[in-house]
């Protein structure tokens, strides 16, 4: 099975709402930084939101890259080693000021949360999720 590219954005944007949410409800207090409880969850959180909207983004640019692959597919490990170039952008957009709504992440705090979210994200995906969604390879990925 072949994910489409609606079955990816699909893909991504619930493992974001549901595993990244949890993990980043679960890790925020563990993460370095300074400030209240609640301000560090709403960074979090919006962190997640940046993620989900530039990954629709990259998701259209890997897309675009899979057409000159013979199986129109990345290997397993490509999905797990795409938190590199993904992680890079977003960090420095957010030091860059140019995602002005969520205030500045200290490196190791970001880092922290995006590489744990990634994995576990990918964790899932790779496993357990396709137990209660038998059917998700069979349908190009997608979710709905």
């Amino acid at each position: 099975m072949v994910p489409t590219l609606m079955g990816r954005i699909q893909t991504r944007l619930f493992m974001l709402a549901t595993v990244g949410v949890v993990i980043t409800l679960l890790i925020v207090p563990l993460l370095p930084g300074s400030g209240p409880l609640s301000g560090r969850y709403v960074n979090g959180l919006l962190v997640i939101a940046a993620v989900a909207v530039l990954g629709v983004v990259w998701e259209l640019i890997y897309h675009f890259l899979m057409q000159f692959r013979w199986e129109k597919d990345w290997p397993t490990l490509f999905g797990l080693l795409t938190l590199v170039p993904e992680g890079l952008v977003l960090y420095f957009l957010l030091r860059s000021g140019a995602v002005d709504f969520i205030d500045p992440v200290p490196p190791a705090a970001f880092w922290t949360h995006f590489t744990v979210v990634w994995v576990s994200i990918w964790l899932v995906t790779n496993g357990p999720m396709r137990v209660p969604f038998i059917r998700w390879r069979f349908r190009g990925g997608r979710v709905l």
